[in-house]
């Protein structure tokens, strides 16, 4: 597996995952910064080859944890970049105390990808507190558990479990995630703050991205909320 080139400075990195016995996937992004530091959004199991890779792309300068519940590989980054900022979704600190991010992520852009970055903490469900970004040069929207967007190619046993969650074959949000709803009208309010953003690619961390008519797509799968 070798990091794949989405757009000018922007790449991907997918490694296989597996979650409560559904093979999800896992979907690693990286961005080149102005001053030529990466951005490590979601990281992936860390590696010494991986490592190489992205050192062949710039300094790994900033990681980003995007929700509350995305923490699986993140101590073997801590370990291996203990220079990094780390940048953690609100709420991360309660669940866990062990990882010391340098940054709270919000609505504000860090100075470092203001120029890059358009980002909201998505309102609503506070268990996650995701965070989306939005690449406004390859109008790209990055997202990590809002939506799965996984197909036929799975496994079996795992569309079998994925149609028991409500996202088998389907780009949208998972039973499990609407479960996190605890303000309807807030999730709303943001859907429409990112529905405002001039996109049309969505890059998931699980399943397959989508490469164009990402704003209809995103559209349709909150339709529910009205």
């Amino acid at each position: 597996m070798t990091l794949t080139a989405l757009a000018p400075d922007l790449w991907e990195f997918n490694a296989p995952l597996r979650v409560l016995g559904m093979a999800l996937g896992h979907r690693m992004t990286v961005a080149r910064l102005p001053d030529g530091a990466l951005w490590v959004h979601s990281p992936v199991e860390y590696s010494s080859a991986l490592a190489a890779e992205l050192a062949r792309l710039g300094p790994v300068a900033h990681i980003v944890a995007p929700n509350a519940m995305h923490d699986t590989y993140l101590e073997g980054w801590f370990a291996a970049f203990p220079a990094a900022r780390f940048h953690g979704a609100r709420g991360f600190t309660k669940f866990r105390p062990d990882l010391k991010f340098t940054d709270a992520l919000g609505d504000t852009p860090h100075a470092a990808w203001t120029k890059t970055f358009d980002q909201h903490m998505i309102r609503g469900m506070p268990r996650l507190n995701e965070v989306a970004f939005l690449q406004r040069a390859s109008r790209t929207l990055i997202l990590t558990d809002l939506v799965f967007n996984l197909g036929p190619d799975m496994p079996f046993l795992s569309r079998v479990l994925l149609r028991v969650n409500g996202c088998d074959c389907k780009f949208g949000p998972s039973r499990l995630l609407k479960t996190t709803i605890k303000d309807r009208a807030a999730l709303r309010r943001s859907l429409d703050r990112l529905l405002a953003w001039d996109f049309d690619r969505i890059v998931v961390s699980h399943g397959r991205n989508v490469e164009t008519g990402g704003k209809t797509m995103l559209r349709e799968a909150f339709v529910f909320l009205k």
